[in-house]
């Protein structure tokens, strides 16, 4: 797999119509993800068997798809080997998968990735920015925050909101900024 790098890739994937940050765990030359029961995501992968991994660097759409469903003019479809499947218009790179529930719990599906096609679209370059990086990580806390309210995440959350207005740019500013009002 070209698009996927060993460890976590953190990408916002895409099943009919619903697009959520997930992680896709890349190990061994195989990608595997968990996504939460009950979760828009995992209903359409029980139900389609597929989902697309977009490649994007907006920090605003990973926060609002994390927190809301986006418009569905937001959304191409492409035939891949036979089977509709839908991406986001704006992404620098795809990767549809077609998917193997390898095992379910009332918690979470564990979901086994086979690639169907890799396309990039648009090439730039990313450098590392702490601020967009750290969005991510609040991301992930304030979902499970929003849920928990745990004073845990919460201080994880302030600790990286640190870092997003020390390093970050606007969009990761204004990404913070939308992040924090979800979890009001």
């Amino acid at each position: 797999m070209g698009l996927l790098k060993p460890g976590i890739n953190e990408v916002i994937a895409t099943t009919e119509f619903n697009a959520a940050p997930m992680g896709i765990i890349f190990k061994d030359g195989v990608a595997r993800m968990v996504v939460f029961s009950g979760s828009h995501t995992a209903k359409n992968i029980e139900k389609n068997g597929w989902l697309v991994a977009n490649f994007v660097y907006d920090p605003i759409l990973y926060v609002t798809t994390a927190f809301e469903d986006i418009p569905n003019n937001a959304f191409l479809e492409e035939t891949v080997n036979g089977r509709k499947m839908f991406r986001l218009k704006d992404t620098d790179a795809w990767a549809a998968f077609t998917t193997t529930i390898e095992k379910k719990t009332t918690e979470a599906l564990m979901v086994t990735l086979t690639l169907e096609k890799e396309i990039i679209e648009e090439v730039s370059l990313h450098p590392v920015n702490r601020g967009f990086n750290s969005i991510i990580d609040t991301t992930v806390h304030a979902t499970r925050y929003r849920v928990n309210h745990d004073p845990e995440l919460k201080k994880q959350i302030d600790y990286h909101a640190g870092i997003i207005k020390k390093c970050g740019g606007k969009r990761d500013l204004e990404a913070l900024e939308l992040l924090l009002r979800y979890i009001s």
